[in-house]
């Protein structure tokens, strides 16, 4: 079973016709999982086939919007979605908070491989100390996190800016670098912080996932939490749950 797990930011003007057209194709591939349709873009977390999944991608990359989608992919023996989901949300994922739209604009990036080497070297090229930032719940850093990271205890990423105002005096003089699973909520969380006077902010591109694909387990301890039936993977993208049907 192939999984596809990808976020695409861009404007959307009737995200409800889309989340029909996306439905109907879905169904038509037999695939399961969930689809997440707001005005700011897509949330895609799907299983099935590898030709289904491949068509499915084809077809949503034949739009102009979303030829530039990133997705990640990983294999599991079992189908871990019950069913498929579809649903029209104000974000594709919630974080309430002005001045944290993409569609603005980017927050800066880094890449997994230049992170990588900060780590090894313990400090940025420029020689400035090198804070990872984990921007998901208390649930899913959990079962893993970078070695270090500092960590939110909050149950939803609406509840990060609170979390953060506590330590926003130690993390002036460092480069940090927020990070989750695929990059999503991380894009939000450094545009916000940015927007907010924190200028020393970067974000990993394509998250934990993404690093997983590109450097694999290094200075990363434990495995990624993820939203079905696998829990999580590790840093070969391995399920820990993977009952075959």
């Amino acid at each position: 079973m192939l999984n596809l797990a990808a976020y695409h930011f861009v404007s959307i003007d009737r995200p409800e016709a889309l989340a029909a057209t996306l439905r109907e194709r879905a169904e038509a591939a037999a695939l399961r999982g969930t689809m997440l349709v707001a005005g700011e873009g897509i949330n895609l977390f799907l299983a099935g086939e590898d030709a289904a999944l491949h068509g499915f991608l084809d077809a949503l990359r034949e739009d102009p919007r979303f030829a530039q989608i990133i997705v990640k992919f990983s294999h599991s023996q079992s189908q871990p979605f019950a069913r498929l989901k579809v649903k029209v949300k104000p974000e594709i994922i919630s974080f309430r908070r002005e001045n944290a739209s993409p569609l603005q604009g980017r927050a800066p990036t880094v890449e997994p491989q230049v992170l990588a080497r900060w780590l090894d070297q313990g400090h940025d090229d420029a020689g400035k100390p090198v804070v990872m930032l984990d921007t998901r719940n208390r649930e899913e850093f959990a079962y893993g996190t970078f070695n270090g990271a500092l960590t939110l205890p909050i149950d939803n990423f609406t509840d990060l800016p609170q979390a953060l105002q506590a330590h926003r005096p130690t993390l002036r003089d460092t480069t940090v670098v927020s990070f989750c699973t695929g990059g999503i909520r991380c894009e939000k969380a450094a545009l916000w912080m940015q927007s907010d006077g924190m200028h020393n902010v970067l974000q990993l591109d394509g998250g934990i996932l993404g690093y997983f694909e590109q450097v694999g387990g290094r200075h990363y301890d434990g495995r990624c939490f993820v939203f079905d039936e696998r829990v999580a993977l590790d840093p070969e993208l391995q399920p820990l749950v993977d009952d075959a049907a």
